[in-house]
């Protein structure tokens, strides 16, 4: 595998220090390097400039106030744990610069419960998308610092704060029953390091609202705009402003609007350049994306 090579070159020594204390073999000076898995991701986590569980226990090794069997022991559930009916993916963080993020929908009280109980175990921040109250009433007993956003349907929990983004992300609504699709793309941005503010009841049918904002909206890094009936609130913004727009169809409409579908492939045939649209309703997959945007240089 080949290694990025950039400037940041300071912190190369102590990372391999601190790997090289609990992974080398007897015979390292005959093996060649790197060839451990947990060698290959950290190298790339520095690069990075995260910071994530592992090497937090790599740096107390280092330090001396941990051993390293007992680093050893805190990491074996890596690169994932295995609850039966799911696989808690710990090393993700690690690959992808996130930690795993729970799709709520489909799965039982318990099972969510198990899952976040596991996430939050290991030091990492909790989100779980699409859940109802009563499901956050039973993770709160295991998670009690845990945190809802009912508009958004939303668990979320802050263990340690997010590679930070570089700038704002605008998240705007053409309606106020786009909100609820708002509010998880809002939450999952915040949650992923990045400012945010809100622009809400900005549509098409008031064009003046979306003007009377265009002072602070210029000030965004990224734009991510939810919209439900046509759909047509991310072209003129997109016809607006120079960064990328992620354009979000939401189910609000009509019956001609096919719960979102009319909105969609209004967004995919928008005019003006700069448009990437996700599916219909997928906030969080919107807050993905910006926040990717976001880190870049």
């Amino acid at each position: 595998m080949d290694f990025p090579r950039g400037r940041d070159k300071g912190p190369f020594p102590s990372l391999f220090f601190a790997g090289f204390v609990i992974f080398r073999p007897k015979d390292a000076e005959k093996s060649r390097p790197f060839r451990d898995e947990y060698f290959v991701s950290l190298f790339f986590v520095k690069i990075r400039g995260m910071k994530t569980p592992i090497e937090d226990l790599l740096t107390k090794v280092r330090r001396g106030t941990l051993t390293p069997k007992k680093a050893m022991a805190a990491m074996k559930d890596y690169p994932f744990q295995d609850l039966g009916f799911a696989k808690v993916d710990h090393h993700r963080e690690i690959r992808k610069g996130y930690p795993e993020i729970v799709y709520g929908l489909g799965k039982t009280d318990s099972q969510i419960v198990q899952i976040a109980a596991a996430i939050v175990q290991k030091g990492s921040n909790l989100l779980i998308t699409r859940v109802e109250a009563s499901t956050y009433a039973a993770v709160k007993e295991a998670v009690p610092k845990a945190a809802y956003n009912a508009l958004g349907k939303i668990i979320y929990l802050r263990k340690r704060p997010a590679p930070p983004g570089r700038g704002m992300i605008a998240v705007l609504t053409a309606g106020t029953s786009d909100i609820p699709v708002a509010e998880e793309a809002a939450v999952t941005c915040r949650m992923l390091g990045n400012r945010v503010q809100r622009f809400y009841d900005v549509g098409v049918a008031g064009l003046h609202r979306l003007l009377s904002e265009y002072g602070r909206l210029k000030k965004a890094r990224v734009i991510i705009v939810c919209a439900g009936m046509e759909g047509a609130l991310p072209s003129v913004v997109a016809g607006l402003f120079s960064v990328p727009i992620v354009a979000v169809p939401t189910s609000v409409g009509y019956g001609a609007s096919f719960k979102g579908v009319a909105a969609l492939l209004a967004m995919l045939n928008s005019c003006p350049g700069g448009v990437g649209v996700v599916n219909i309703d997928n906030g969080f997959g919107a807050a993905y994306l910006a926040s990717l945007i976001n880190r870049r240089n």
